[in-house]
């Protein structure tokens, strides 16, 4: 019996490749978008999302440390998200990933000051922290963090919250 839901399941829903080739066609639009939207060379940087207790952070870094260039237009690109963010303008987000990217319509809810966003510079890139006291904005962060590691696929990687607040990245 449950051989036989699993395989009406299986057929409505369509075969393992079709989802695959669905998600790689999502992945390749997102990465022709992003072009668009981000000044720095997606080959060349790492992307990594990491979920903590209060939020989330974002990291852009290059793979070549010496890639100078590189450095300085991460930095423009993720203090102007931080800036936006922080004013509930998510705008480019939703010109990457869509109006209905998992999180979004939560975070675009949230009255200001509740979700405080910190910009960084990192010494081969930079990085975005994202912190609420709120439940369902943690949950909202985490949704959205989800979904940027799906959308860029290679280019992005999940990050893992140390016990003290650090990360270490994988």
């Amino acid at each position: 019996m449950c051989t036989a839901v699993a395989l009406i399941a299986f057929k409505a829903h369509g075969t393992p490749s079709s989802a695959v080739a669905a998600e790689t066609e999502r992945q390749a639009g997102v990465s022709a978008r992003g072009a668009q939207v981000m000044p720095f060379e997606l080959s060349a940087t790492t992307h990594v999302f990491t979920k903590t207790a209060v939020g989330a952070l974002q990291k852009v870094v290059v793979k070549d440390p010496r890639d100078a260039a590189q450095i300085q237009l991460i930095r423009r690109h993720l203090s102007d998200i931080a800036q936006r963010f922080a004013r509930g303008d998510f705008s480019g987000p939703t010109e990457i990933h869509g109006e209905h990217m998992p999180g979004l319509a939560d975070l675009r809810k949230a009255k200001p000051g509740e979700i405080r966003v910190h910009y960084h510079d990192l010494v081969n890139g930079g990085q975005i922290e994202y912190s609420t006291h709120k439940a369902n904005l943690v949950a909202a962060l985490h949704e959205w963090i989800d979904a940027q590691l799906s959308d860029h696929g290679a280019d992005a990687h999940e990050g893992h919250e140390h016990r003290h607040g650090h990360t270490i990245d994988q």
